[in-house]
């Protein structure tokens, strides 16, 4: 199992959270329930790594949901997070909690085809084009920031 599968995985349960909205009260075990339905919908075992990384990227994702979705649609232009595809919606989350939020980022170049690829697969004959350029857009942002951060 690899990173990407783990995107796959928690492009799975971010997309079931979002068709389902989650009661607030009890967001971890909705997170951990939907990871585990798609594990099990998997057909080869899944290794610890690539569930601690699947976990890692749900739990990121929505805990940063409002700055990502923010991000999101400051450069999706004429396009709303709600109503983007849902599938490229969610993809476009992993990828921007891998930028902006994990650490260590991810490196750009890397977040960025992670993202083209699972929307080839899982997106519209659009998908991938719309989601590199907004996600092009976002990585460009986020290292000028970095740079006038570390040039203060």
């Amino acid at each position: 199992m690899s990173r990407r599968q783990a995107r796959e995985f928690a492009l799975q349960a971010l997309y079931q959270l979002d068709l389902n909205p989650a009661d607030v009260q009890d967001l971890e075990a909705q997170e951990q329930q939907a990871l585990d339905t798609a594990f099990m919908e998997s057909e080869a075992s899944v290794n610890k790594r690539t569930r601690a990384y699947a976990g890692m990227l749900v739990h990121g994702a929505r805990a940063q949901l409002a700055a990502i979705d923010e991000a999101i649609g400051a450069h999706a232009k004429g396009w709303k997070v709600a109503r983007m595809a849902a599938v490229d919606r969610n993809i476009a989350r992993i990828a921007v909690f891998e930028l902006v939020h994990a650490e260590p980022p991810v490196d750009a170049g890397t977040a960025i085809n992670e993202a083209v690829e699972l929307a080839k697969l899982y997106g519209t004959d659009d998908s991938a084009k719309f989601l590199n350029g907004v996600l092009d857009a976002i990585a460009k942002e986020h290292a000028k920031g970095q740079k006038n951060e570390t040039s203060e």
